[in-house]
């Protein structure tokens, strides 16, 4: 059965502060060939989310648009040659814009039975986080046993999924988090918290290691953490950055700042300035940005296939920190922004 009536849907009205965020009738999207359409009940927020809203991310819709990479609900309708869904099941799927809203599309390849016991708040905070961590410890780091992984803002939704997975793993985990979220990352799995507000995390890591040094670190924070990540790398040690959070922190859209960002950004992570001295540095830099890898692939198939195994072994245990109603999607934008949150800001039709 198909909806033609509007459904509700958070709309970013023009690039600004939270406030610009507005419930408002759209029609609902029809899945296209190979495609699903889900009665959303969970949307995922991210930080592409904060910064498109915000204007400082190139890869979104223009305004006015709704964003959300990811749901959680019901297959209601499914297009052409669709088998592995019916109308009725439970689903998260990775979605192109538009998963903040009553109903959206998605293609069958970036979607995921819901297995029994995960609620929808629950299956609506893994596509991209457990799908970013996935794609930066296995398919990039290739994080084996053993191996000692840094992983910042430990406490986020990234970072909370990427913590489980390293351990799960066998890696020893190094997070850092404020101090109110170190309990909470060390249940996660964390051998070790360090309060990068209060701490030189570098000296820290460097005593936690015997002076070693570090395998693998996942870095979303910007360029002066990253330049000493790349310092703390010992000899085959490699470090993976996915997105920079750096640009967008406190209530204005800091143009400067993210100018800054990305002009230090090439110099600040990449030893270019040695010249063919990068020959000798034993050790790798890996970018993550899952939209791009989208654009390629056409789908997130490569990430989602492992998800489902891992969801079946019981090994994604998904941390959610808040849900918000679609009215209230300020409040969760501005949870984001301050960096409150410890697991995945959900939003909720009603």
């Amino acid at each position: 059965m198909r909806h033609h009536h509007p459904v509700r849907a958070v709309v970013v009205t023009r690039h600004g502060p939270p406030e610009v965020l507005e419930v408002q009738s759209r029609p609902v999207p029809q899945p296209g060939p190979g495609e699903i359409g889900v009665a959303v009940e969970a949307a995922g927020l991210n930080f592409a989310d904060v910064l498109a809203r915000a204007g400082t991310y190139p890869d979104a819709p223009p305004p006015p648009c709704v964003l959300g990479y990811e749901v959680a609900g019901t297959v209601e309708a499914v297009g052409a040659g669709v088998d592995a869904f019916q109308p009725g099941d439970r689903v998260m799927a990775a979605t192109r814009f538009g998963g903040q809203a009553e109903h959206a599309v998605a293609s069958v390849e970036d979607a995921i039975p819901v297995p029994d016991g995960l609620t929808a708040l629950q299956a609506a905070a893994i596509p991209v986080n457990y799908g970013t961590a996935f794609a930066a410890l296995k398919l990039m780091a290739g994080v084996r046993a053993g191996e000692t992984v840094l992983i910042h803002s430990a406490a986020g939704g990234v970072g909370t999924a990427a913590t489980q997975l390293a351990k799960h793993y066998g890696a020893r985990v190094i997070g850092t988090a404020s101090a109110s979220k170190h309990e909470s990352v060390r249940r996660l799995g964390a051998d070790h918290v360090i309060d990068y507000r209060h701490a030189d995390v570098a000296a820290e890591v460097r005593r936690i290691t015997g002076g070693l040094g570090i395998d693998v670190a996942l870095d979303a924070l910007g360029p002066r953490s990253m330049k000493s990540d790349w310092r703390l790398l010992r000899p085959g040690g490699r470090l993976v950055i996915y997105g920079l959070t750096e640009i967008q922190r406190g209530e204005r859209r800091n143009l400067r700042a993210a100018l800054r960002a990305e002009l230090t950004l090439p110099f600040a992570t990449m030893p270019w300035w040695k010249g063919h001295a990068v020959l000798h540095e034993n050790r790798g830099l890996f970018t993550l940005n899952l939209k791009h890898w989208w654009d390629r692939e056409r789908n997130l198939g490569r990430l989602v296939l492992p998800l489902r195994e891992l969801l079946q072994g019981g090994v994604i245990q998904p941390v959610v920190d808040s849900s918000h109603v679609f009215e209230r999607a300020a409040d969760a934008h501005r949870r984001l922004m301050e960096g409150r949150n410890i697991g995945k800001v959900v939003l909720v039709p009603n």
